[in-house]
């Protein structure tokens, strides 16, 4: 691990896929790229985000790329090319001048004329269609999205509260090397799950971590939604 990592988050890709639900394979391509062959060549695809460790088989993804990942998906799902996401992410980063755009509330607030712009450089139809219905951007995208999201005073993402805000469960790079844990005490979900498995009385665990009830039913529940 390198100490530049610490405070920001520390993800396998094993552990990005399934905290944000998306494939691990496209999780791999987004922050690795990937090469294909091409008329008797090699031709090579850049990274659209991340940073690769010393090992190529082990990219090193930050709380940063987690939330990245999240929007891209966002983006695909409504149809979104991968080369068209590619254009959209760099563009985004030039115009924005953030190394992970579309997760900061600069694109939260400015998302649909930052589009404007890139659609006409991708040509994507997708893209064009996001752009022209103000309810996909701003209810499937927007809300769903930023729902759950703290920010600094960069208006970068801070913290995801993936259960809500009202809940307990937070995802803070600055704690547990960004594990899901119980806010108000830090003890990780994955630890109350397994106690509550082994001992199957809730109150049990409870009064064993020091933790309220409800705390110990959020980390179940957001346990049990990871492994569905």
């Amino acid at each position: 691990m390198h100490f530049s990592q610490i405070g920001h988050g520390v993800y396998t890709l094993a552990e990005a896929s399934l905290l944000t639900g998306v494939n691990r394979h496209r999780i791999s391509r987004w922050t690795r790229g990937y090469s294909f062959p091409y008329h008797g060549t090699r031709q090579t695809t850049p990274a659209i985000i991340g940073r690769v460790s010393d090992s190529a088989e082990s990219p090193i993804l930050t709380f940063a790329d987690l939330i990245e990942i999240r929007f891209l998906e966002a983006f695909r799902q409504k149809g979104v090319s991968t080369k068209a996401l590619r254009i959209a992410s760099q563009r985004a980063k030039e115009l924005l001048g953030r190394h992970h755009p579309f997760s900061t509330q600069i694109f939260k607030s400015d998302g649909r004329t930052i589009l404007a712009e890139i659609t006409k450089e991708t040509g994507d139809r997708a893209l064009l269609d996001i752009l022209g219905d103000q309810f996909v951007f701003e209810t499937v995208i927007a809300s769903y999205l930023y729902a759950g999201l703290d920010f600094n005073e960069l208006k970068e993402p801070a913290r995801w509260w993936p259960l809500g805000n009202d809940r307990s469960v937070v995802i803070d790079p600055r704690r547990a090397f960004g594990a899901p844990i119980i806010a108000r005490t830090g003890v990780p979900t994955k630890i109350l799950n397994s106690a509550v498995n082994a001992e199957q009385s809730v109150e049990f665990v409870a009064k064993w971590y020091g933790v309220k009830i409800d705390e110990v039913t959020d980390a179940v529940q957001f346990e049990t939604k990871l492994a569905a």
